[in-house]
């Protein structure tokens, strides 16, 4: 048990989620960091956590099964004595036209992003305590429109929907739930398989003519996670004037 806030953040072993742990210990809270395939990266985090004298345990499961969902909810429940903040950063990514595009991807696509998101934020609406935060996660490319995202878009089209949707269910119950949407960010989901003038070009597409850090992520979500209580239902783009 503990007396600190407690934050569950899905995909807490990569960059993003990562550096979103170490905000939130920053800010007193108690963090559950999420692993699907690398347990050895979340462990690795939680490790660093406690040695600093935070408060840390790593959670496996498959954010698109049900089952497994329940599981890690009632194991931070255990171990924490509830949930307050849960961040979904889990998603995955496979770039084609939409002429070419291989159906398994699309599928693939579309169990991590849509489905793991609504079984995630159905456990999190059972769960997370009054006073509360559901933190989704989308991208700019919903406002962007780039070539080869058709698939992606449309998972994350599916998010920013039900984000709102959950927020209006929860009526009355003073949890608030929003949607981050980063532009690009310099993380391996962003990075791997684009070129050097790819990313170059990417970078000086902002006004501030850079790539988004991981940190930059994470204090929208601490915003969100902790004093933004009239900020309800929204989709915040987070991508330094891109979009």
């Amino acid at each position: 048990m503990t007396n600190k806030r407690v934050a569950f953040i899905l995909g807490g072993s990569g960059g993003i989620g990562k550096a979103i742990a170490e905000k939130l210990v920053e800010q007193n809270f108690a963090v559950a960091v999420h692993y699907s395939g690398n347990k050895v990266k979340a462990e690795t985090l939680v490790e660093e956590i406690v040695k600093a004298g935070g408060e840390a345990i790593s959670v496996g499961g498959d954010v698109a099964d049900e089952a497994q969902m329940i599981d890690a909810f009632d194991l931070i429940t255990a171990h924490f004595g509830g949930v307050d903040v849960v961040i979904n950063t889990a998603g995955i990514m496979k770039l084609s036209p939409i002429a070419t595009l291989d159906m398994e991807d699309f599928d693939q696509i579309q169990r991590t992003n849509v489905r793991g998101t609504f079984v995630v934020s159905k456990q999190a609406a059972l769960s997370v305590r009054k006073g509360g935060a559901i933190i989704n996660f989308s991208t700019s490319v919903t406002r962007t429109s780039f070539l080869a995202y058709g698939a992606y878009v449309a998972s994350k089209a599916a998010v920013e929907s039900l984000t709102l949707i959950l927020a209006r269910e929860l009526r009355g119950k003073d949890i608030t739930v929003n949607t981050v949407a980063p532009g690009p960010t310099a993380t391996p989901l962003f990075l791997t398989g684009k070129d050097d003038e790819t990313i170059e070009n990417l970078a000086k597409a902002t006004p501030l003519e850079r790539l988004g850090q991981p940190d930059d992520i994470a204090e929208t979500v601490a915003f969100l996670a902790g004093p933004a209580r009239w900020v309800n239902g929204q989709t915040i783009f987070t991508n330094g004037g891109l979009a």
